[in-house]
């Protein structure tokens, strides 16, 4: 982080992040700003603040992958023939620009964002920032070990087959896939431009939620880029369900994989996390179209032709997977496509009732001279656990897990297409960060409750079932009273009285179609209807239609309050 609160502190900041930065390998860049024109930007941006601009990630520095355009610099995505001169930076940067994060330069990467490796680039093999001997993942190499090593605070990648998760295990930091379309595209070189997004790299999840909420959002250039949807959930429940891949599925992890993958279970199960074990075969199994079946075509349309007319310039991996690609025929794109299709249908039944499911990020990570030794061979083991996630739209957030061995290891939380809240709500809490600092601005409504839906009452779990987030203790205005209304579950009638006195209560937070499938759930006397609250403001929340015959528990102080004195035994 920067310090923006005088100009000497931002000159000494500055001066550290030079210096930090020079003496970090030279490959982890491909283009880097000028020191001045980013001291610059500093300042102007120390100027925005000034003058009252909000700018909710000034003071932070970044990188990008140089496959995702920055006007003014040039666009290689690791092919210099390839270089182009864009006129305006991708969406995501303007938008990040915007926020008041400060640039610092465009990071290597794995050729046209083909492999998991880092070496597949003419600037340069990138090591990870754990193990100079061990590789640092791609294809957002260059990314990823720009914030394991702490040059910037976060950074952008790109991610189609795990390029934004290997990356964070290799380099012990987050990496957050975010649901297809989420990130808009434009301004990014297509990989594999049916399963593409930008992700992002941070080393903490309330960081990674910030940048979040900084670039989601739809473009109107790019074609793919999706919304909310009405329905999206804003948390994970208190105690979530979370799937695990049988053993058999995990045979092929190295021992530093296998102990971070239990360390991790180990820790959630600590917390109180329910598992349930399902068969990961077909998953695995569908992984394999995004190389080796119809789907590899896509390469071929995103820079086949590109190769063919400069092969000098080509990593001889990339060369080679698009080589093989060029022999696609159209019906074996087809049978690929019905193939992910069914797939999509088969995952939704086995994750059913299930909110997550954990996975190793990769099984191995290896040395600089294995993967010379067999590029190819290497490159498909690492990615076992991560090609079939934008295939079959989920989303992960890929989470650094210490362990005893050499190298860098971790676990994907996967979930879900626009259940990105409830991976980075685990994600917290394996992390022991605190989860309210990681929301992300999901659209939902505030809902103000006072009785048994809240924390521990009865009626709690349907608000998390539901995917409500906590948002705050509450207090109403003086105008309300509390009346008792019994039946299975006792619960109280919060209505309007001049005579009335502050209530205590929770807010919380539901997705739109949340609300109304609660809604439908509250029987008579209960409604929703607009509460005011003491700090001035007016919410949705339970209020009830009932005279003053019933039991009035105001004078108890609230809900619990109530049920505390109740529970307590008569004395005489």
């Amino acid at each position: 982080m920067i310090d923006l609160a005088s100009r000497e502190s931002l000159a000494a900041d500055l001066s550290a992040l030079f210096d930090s930065i020079r003496r970090a390998p030279s490959t982890i860049w491909i283009a880097l700003r000028p020191d001045e024109d980013i001291a610059a930007d500093a300042e102007a941006i120390r100027q925005r603040l000034l003058d009252g601009a909000d700018l909710p990630l000034a003071g932070t520095t970044f990188a990008v992958k140089d496959n995702i355009d920055i006007a003014g610099f040039p666009t290689t995505a690791a092919h210099p023939a390839f270089a182009r001169s864009p006129q305006r930076s991708a969406t995501v940067v303007e938008r990040l620009l915007l926020a008041g994060a400060l640039l610092v330069g465009k990071t290597n990467m794995d050729q046209f964002a083909t492999g998991l490796v880092g070496t597949r680039s003419p600037y340069g093999v990138v090591t990870s920032a754990l193990d100079p001997q061990r590789v640092a993942g791609g294809s957002s190499s260059g990314s990823g070990a720009s914030v394991g090593l702490g040059l910037v605070d976060f950074s952008l990648g790109t991610d189609t087959a795990g390029s934004g998760r290997v990356p964070a295990a290799f380099n012990g930091i987050l990496g957050i896939k975010p649901t297809l379309g989420l990130l808009p595209l434009d301004g990014v070189v297509p990989a594999s431009p049916s399963y593409d997004t930008v992700s992002v790299f941070a080393r903490t999840t309330t960081l990674a939620a910030r940048v979040m909420d900084a670039v989601v959002g739809v473009s109107a250039t790019d074609p793919r880029s999706r919304p909310w949807p009405a329905d999206a959930p804003l948390a994970a429940p208190a105690l979530p369900v979370v799937a695990l891949p049988h053993d058999a599925d995990l045979a092929s992890l190295s021992l530093g994989a296998r102990e971070a993958f239990d360390a991790a279970v180990a820790q959630l199960a600590r917390l109180g996390v329910e598992f349930r074990t399902i068969d990961l075969r077909p998953m695995l199994d569908s992984a394999q179209l995004l190389y080796g079946g119809g789907l590899v075509s896509e390469r071929v349309w995103s820079y086949g032709a590109f190769l063919q007319a400069h092969p000098g310039g080509a990593d001889p991996s990339v060369a080679t997977i698009a080589q093989r690609a060029m022999a696609t025929d159209g019906v074996a794109v087809i049978d690929a496509q019905q193939a992910v299709a069914a797939a999509k249908l088969q995952t939704r039944h086995a994750l059913a009732g299930m909110d997550a499911l954990l996975i190793p990020t990769a099984p191995v990570h290896p040395t600089v001279a294995e993967v010379a030794e067999d590029p190819l061979g290497v490159n498909s083991r690492v990615g076992t656990f991560t090609n079939f996630v934008n295939l079959l739209d989920m989303a992960a957030v890929a989470v650094p897990v210490p362990t005893s061995a050499e190298g860098g290891y971790g676990v994907s939380i996967v979930v879900p297409a626009f259940h990105d809240q409830v991976a980075l709500d685990i994600a917290s809490r394996l992390v022991g960060e605190a989860e309210e600092g990681a929301s992300l601005a999901v659209p939902g409504v505030e809902l103000a409750v006072f009785g048994a839906h809240l924390r521990g009452e009865p009626l709690n779990a349907q608000l998390q079932s539901l995917g409500a987030r906590f948002v705050r203790d509450v207090r109403t205005r003086d105008t309300f009273r509390m009346l008792l209304v019994e039946g299975e579950i006792e619960r109280p009638a919060v209505i309007r009285a001049e005579d009335g006195a502050e209530l205590p209560g929770e807010l919380w937070r539901l997705s739109p179609l949340a609300v109304s499938q609660l809604l439908r759930s509250i029987s008579a006397p209960l409604a929703l209807g607009e509460v005011e609250l003491a700090d001035g403001s007016a919410v949705l929340g339970f209020t009830a239609s009932v005279d003053r015959t019933e039991r009035d528990i105001t004078g108890f102080g609230g809900w619990r309050a109530f049920r505390a004195a109740s529970s307590q035994p008569v004395t005489v």
